[in-house]
């Protein structure tokens, strides 16, 4: 990203492209905003009955994307990452801070950013409320704050034995996309052009995350992958578990392909940003009624089951009715890490 207006200071910079589009939207809807962006700190006003759900998530070029992505498309993902993690804990959306860290000061870069960041702001009533900005490789670092009625957010730690296993919508898509990306395999651009938004616009699932609250037992984000964010939720309630992987959702783009590469795809790949959770089997129909009133396809995978051995484990059973072996299983419970 070379810079365009050399002459654009900061304080400039966040005026034009942050500062006065956060004031419009407060002016119009300022929710639990009593303080927004213009002095050392943002305030929040906060109910008593509620508790705050804090989530950051920072995105860094080159690592979590390409040098040349849309700005707009980045805008909109950067706070999409975020408000998926308060989807998860059944959390309403108050606010958000921005710390941006910019190569130069590009106006054309800027006001694509902007652009693609308020249309989601805008979208979940999610007012920018403070930040900053320095000098350096395009770093983008949001913290999203929510509200939650006191001891109703779903947690990773609730899973119980017998639960049922749910995911939200499909997956598979963003991984599929990325793998076109990188020439790894070839999609033709009609499929390629239906799906590439689950990576670079994904839909945080907030109403679903709501509705869930007292039915879920615990929930998370697909971020890294389902298998693998789903034995987070194992390690932090201590059960094992048992996944269909003929039961996984997934697109008619994605069932085109070959059955390892949609196993691949829907098992392990990440960025699909659905809801991952677990409830009770009697909660059955109230969840299919969720499903129904959100026009959003819930899908059982499997169950939650007690730990047989030292650490949590999850046996998958394959298309054909029978257990992976280790080495399939294993290629498939391997989730994204930055470390890796």
């Amino acid at each position: 990203m070379q810079s365009q207006t050399s002459s654009l200071g900061e304080f400039d910079l966040i005026q034009r492209f942050f500062k006065t589009q956060s004031e419009l939207m407060l002016r119009k809807n300022p929710g639990s905003v009593k303080l927004g962006i213009g002095d050392d700190c943002a305030l929040l006003k906060i109910d008593p009955s509620e508790e705050i759900a804090i989530t950051s998530d920072m995105l860094v070029s080159g690592r979590h994307f390409f040098p040349d992505a849309n700005p707009e498309w980045l805008g909109w993902k950067a706070l999409a990452v975020n408000l998926s993690d308060l989807a998860a804990m059944g959390a309403k959306p108050l606010g958000f801070t921005l710390a941006l860290a910019l190569p130069g000061p590009n106006s054309a870069w800027l006001e694509a950013f902007s652009k693609g960041l308020f249309a989601i702001a805008n979208h979940y009533n999610c007012p920018l409320i403070g930040g900053d900005t320095t000098a350096g490789p395009l770093n983008i670092c949001i913290t999203a704050f929510g509200s939650i009625p006191t001891e109703k957010a779903i947690r990773r730690s609730g899973a119980l034995e017998g639960d049922d296993i749910w995911v939200s919508g499909t997956v598979g898509d963003a991984r599929l996309t990325l793998a076109a990306l990188r020439h790894e395999i070839q999609l033709p651009q009609e499929d390629l052009a239906s799906i590439e938004g689950r990576m670079h616009r994904p839909t945080p699932r907030l109403d679903l995350g709501i509705a869930l609250r007292g039915i879920a037992n615990s929930a998370l984000d697909v971020s890294d992958g389902l298998l693998g964010d789903l034995k987070h939720i194992l390690d932090e309630s201590g059960k094992s578990a048992e996944v269909f992987l003929g039961r996984i959702p997934k697109s008619s783009i994605l069932l085109k392909q070959s059955q390892a590469i949609q196993n691949q795809c829907a098992a392990s790949g990440g960025d699909d940003y659905e809801l991952c959770f677990t409830a009770p089997g009697n909660q059955r129909d109230a969840i299919a009624k969720i499903s129904a009133e959100l026009n959003l396809p819930l899908t059982q995978i499997g169950s939650i089951k007690s730990m047989q051995h030292s650490t949590p484990e999850i046996h998958i059973i394959g298309n054909d009715g029978k257990p992976l072996n280790i080495q399939e299983a294993n290629l498939l419970l391997k989730s994204f890490d930055h470390f890796a």
